[in-house]
């Protein structure tokens, strides 16, 4: 493999600090890699590939529209696109919506959104976010050193203290065009909001007539053990953005938003010459129809309850999340995921302190105790 890392610095922009692996192969929740090594992948693509590696019912459908239509831009109707949004309308309870081609278009969406329809320029945001690279997500995302060095970003923008009401209250105000917010916090950790801190957000939308944005890029699609993170807590935000899981890895973002924000936009205001397009559409809802026949919503919630229990019997003091999106307290936590990768296992380190599990949703107790086998070994 090392031929391939040679190859590869020669002629990629060193932006990534990968693993030193070369995946050519995937089925389920396994990975091989070019010499035939065989990972459990605990990471799922950052939480994308949601039913599984080449999913025989995914694979069968992409490649039957592969034959038929791949792309005529947005400038004409096609099938897939309506039929994906009349499929979300029912799963997300939200009115209408806009197709791109990652969480971060779909977050800049969400921001453009937000100003076009209040008329006002601020955002506020929160300690341990991250909604992405380009410059408008950028500017809603909490660590510096991801924002300093491509400054001026957009602005207004204010942070609050995540899961402090009391410290949004003081930054909210009448020039406010939007809260944006995980629900779960994924690059953070993995940290959930409370319910007090979600009402508060609402009280504070209708006190002072700014929208809420809901990033549930990570944590949609049977992710969190519903099917999207707001479903725990019983709210309905003004915009969500979503992507990751929504194609099982295929490149595929959208925006839901209510039908009083729809209705004040206007042809023209935002576009997208490859999002939506029937390939990514088909792939969406393949992997949203694997998802309702196989009850994987019901099944992140129950692997993901199962692996929070394994992972207290290993003496980790604190672990935390929602489904099968989890979080451990773990010290040095990027070397444990390096060790981790020689023994076969694929986990993430999104932190110095913590490691994410978000592994397909169609994992099962043995994969799970694998993965639990190998994580007593070097905690």
């Amino acid at each position: 493999m090392k031929e391939w890392f040679e190859r590869e610095k020669s002629v990629y922009i060193q932006f990534y600090r990968r693993q030193p692996v070369v995946f050519v192969r995937g089925e389920g929740c396994w990975l091989y890699d070019a010499e035939g090594k065989k990972y459990l992948d605990m990471v799922a693509g950052i939480a994308a590939v949601a039913i599984g590696h080449c999913h025989p019912r995914y694979v069968r459908r992409i490649s039957e529209q592969l034959e038929k239509l791949v792309h005529v831009s947005n400038l004409y109707y096609t099938i897939p696109q309506i039929e994906l949004a009349e499929k979300l309308k029912e799963i997300t309870g939200m009115d209408r919506f806009f197709f791109c081609n990652s969480g971060a278009e779909a977050v800049e969406a969400s921001l453009k959104i937000a100003r076009k329809v209040t008329g006002r320029k601020k955002f506020v945001a929160f300690s341990g976010s991250f909604h992405g690279r380009t410059m408008g997500a950028l500017s809603v995302t909490w660590k510096e050193k991801f924002r300093k060095p491509f400054e001026p970003l957009i602005q207004p923008v204010e942070f609050a203290e995540f899961n402090n009401a009391g410290d949004l209250e003081k930054r909210v105000d009448e020039e406010t065009a939007a809260v944006i917010l995980e629900l779960v916090q994924g690059e953070a950790g993995i940290y959930p909001a409370s319910k007090d801190f979600i009402r508060e957000i609402f009280r504070l939308r209708d006190e002072y007539r700014f929208l809420v944005i809901f990033d549930e890029v990570q944590t949609g699609f049977g992710r969190t053990g519903r099917w999207f993170a707001k479903d725990h807590y019983g709210v309905k935000p003004d915009i969500m953005a979503m992507a990751k899981a929504m194609g099982s890895g295929f490149p595929i973002g959208g925006v839901g938003v209510t039908e009083s924000v729809a209705e004040r936009l206007e042809a023209g205001e935002h576009a997208s010459t490859f999002g939506g397009n029937p390939l990514a559409c088909v792939a969406s809802l393949a992997t949203i129809e694997v998802i309702e026949e196989e009850k994987l919503v019901e099944n992140s919630e129950r692997m993901g309850k199962y692996l929070r229990e394994k992972l207290e019997k290993l003496g980790i003091e604190e672990v935390r999340g929602m489904g099968l999106m989890v979080g451990a307290r773990v010290e040095n936590a990027p070397s444990v995921a390096s060790k981790g990768l020689e023994k076969g296992l694929l986990v993430n380190a999104p932190a110095d302190n913590a490691l994410r599990f978000v592994p397909p949703l169609v994992i099962g107790k043995e994969e799970i105790d694998f993965a639990v086998e190998i994580l007593s070994s070097l905690i």
